[in-house]
């Protein structure tokens, strides 16, 4: 409990704008790998991509993904961040790829029409909605709301067989709920990425594909998410009374 509570602060600054643009600022274009490379998980992705795809990158920051699927011949890849400074710093950097193109966005709020891409991909950005979360056991319903408003948005955008691939550190128990809802329209598999030799898996590789139904076991599992907390016990009823003491009481 201490431990989780003394960590929120720090990571709380995550999930504030005015962080993330000052970085973008400092750093400008140089490229800050949160979750690995793409060599890591390609393996998990080349199954889902086309070369003539269309993809959005949802919260890009100043990672190389978007330019490492460009050089493998996925030229359609369109990138958003909340962060000026981060997008006219990329976009500056790579301005030699006519393919790649760059904006300024909520991913709450997409400015795109229904059906637009065939692939969303995203590396750790909806991890930055659940930094504030100190109870990964029961999530807020802030932090809920925000999850749902950003998949909403995520699965208008997706053509019908469409994929959307998450790649977080957020294991299958805790993050399945959100992605599970029925209301998205699309499937739910998963599988753990890292170094095979060390034995150790660091992320997990989620892909939702439009147009197909959930199995029921994740159904259950997404319904659990906004059910309503259990109310709570009951007090325990009061001992009864001392005669004498409760004699006393009535005479005074």
């Amino acid at each position: 409990g201490m431990e989780r509570r003394r960590a929120a602060p720090a990571s709380r600054q995550y999930g504030q704008r005015r962080f993330w643009e000052a970085l973008y600022r400092q750093e400008g274009a140089e490229a800050r790998e949160w979750l690995g490379g793409l060599s890591r998980f390609l393996p998990h992705l080349e199954s889902e991509l086309r070369p003539g795809d269309r993809i959005l990158v949802l919260g890009c920051g100043n990672s190389a993904l978007s330019h490492d699927l460009h050089e493998r011949g996925y030229t359609d890849v369109t990138s958003i961040d909340f962060s000026p400074a981060c997008i006219a710093a990329m976009r500056a950097r790579y301005a030699h790829c006519p393919g790649l193109r760059w904006a300024v966005m909520d991913i709450r709020a997409l400015a795109f029409p229904d059906a637009s891409f065939d692939v969303v991909l995203e590396k750790g950005t909806l991890d930055v909605l659940m930094v504030e979360e100190t109870n990964p056991w029961e999530v807020s319903p802030r932090a809920a709301a925000a999850m749902h408003r950003v998949l909403a948005e995520v699965s208008r955008v997706l053509r019908p067989g469409g994929c959307f691939i998450s790649i977080t550190f957020a294991q299958p128990h805790f993050r399945k709920p959100h992605y599970a809802q029925e209301a998205f329209g699309w499937s739910l598999r998963h599988a753990a990425c890292g170094d095979r030799d060390a034995g150790t898996f660091h992320y997990f590789l989620y892909v939702m594909r439009k147009g197909q139904p959930l199995d029921p076991s994740d159904l259950a599992l997404g319904r659990r998410l906004h059910q309503p907390p259990p109310p709570p016990a009951p007090p325990p009823a009061p001992a009864p009374p001392d005669d004498e003491d409760y004699l006393l009481a009535i005479q005074l």
